[in-house]
């Protein structure tokens, strides 16, 4: 078999848009495959003057519809961008096309804004499939810490469509699978419980942050049902900013519900930044995961 030829995108530093994020950013440099094709700042949606922007990587050629991963950064609803995410070449690998989009940050657009922007990509797949070569049943959405977040609700509202009034329209919305890593599934205990560090979610909430009824409907964990979709979850024992007991109750109701689930704990694993060693085995055990699931059989 012959090698693959792998083209690198070279942008070392970018300004991210949108005045979103005034900072320099540090742009990973994305390698592909010689079979795919890159487009950079697709706009998915738009908001006023926002516009909600995605990187996708796509393997166009092939004879059949690929699968999609969506990837979701974090930051605390606040910081963070696409442009400083990578790790993609195990999904290539595998034949997965990559969205890798952004969404209003907390100083520009408070809760549920996230969420929106998140159903919005969704939309904008399922509504583009044929144009982008994608399987519409085999739609992964992934993300960490704040974007872990953003991963669950974007999966678990399904054809909820109360957070869908940017992109209406679109009646069957459903994932394949959610990879939620270090996310945030209970707003509320991550705000006041007793192990809150972080000033994110208070400012994200914004006028509603005590009104504990909005606070529930942009937690994950109200949206878990035994028909929920499966879910592969990765979080670090000594996490100091999201508490790993979210994850351990997460998994614990979809294991009582009969989702079909996977809890890779990290031992003495803080928030992400794991080493390349750790990353290598939570990418396999996630891929072996994916390939279990009924629609990838």
């Amino acid at each position: 078999m012959k090698k693959k030829i792998f083209l690198a995108i070279t942008i070392l530093i970018s300004i991210v848009g949108n005045s979103q994020n005034k900072d320099t950013i540090v742009k990973k440099v994305i390698t592909i495959p010689k079979n795919y094709v890159s487009q950079l700042d697709v706009i998915y949606t738009k908001v006023k003057d926002w516009e909600g922007k995605a990187d996708l990587y796509l393997a166009l050629n092939e004879t059949k519809p690929t699968p999609v991963i969506i990837n979701i950064h974090g930051g605390g609803w606040k910081t963070g961008s696409k442009d400083t995410q990578g790790g993609f070449s195990p999904f290539f690998k595998a034949g997965f096309a990559v969205a890798n989009m952004e969404y209003r940050m907390s100083e520009y657009a408070k809760a549920p804004a996230a969420i929106e922007d998140t159903r919005c990509m969704l939309v904008y797949l399922i509504q583009n499939a044929k144009k982008l070569n994608i399987d519409t049943n085999k739609i992964i959405i992934m993300g960490g810490s704040a974007g872990g977040h953003l991963a669950l609700m974007g999966g678990l509202l399904g054809n909820d469509h109360r957070f869908d009034i940017n992109c209406l329209g679109t009646e069957n919305i459903k994932v394949a699978a959610i990879i939620d890593k270090y996310g945030i599934m209970d707003v509320w205990d991550w705000t006041y419980g007793p192990d809150h560090k972080s000033s994110s979610p208070a400012f994200w909430l914004g006028e509603n942050a005590k009104n504990e009824t909005f606070v529930k409907s942009v937690s994950p964990i109200s949206y878990v049902t035994k028909n929920s979709p499966p879910i592969f979850i990765v979080h670090g024992d000594a996490d100091p900013t999201v508490p790993y007991h979210q994850s351990v109750d997460l998994y614990k109701k979809l294991q009582e519900l009969g989702v079909k689930s996977e809890f890779f704990t990290v031992p003495g694993g803080l928030h992400g930044k794991f080493d390349k060693d750790k990353n290598a085995e939570i990418n396999e055990a996630m891929l072996k995961f994916i390939a279990s699931l009924e629609t990838f059989k």
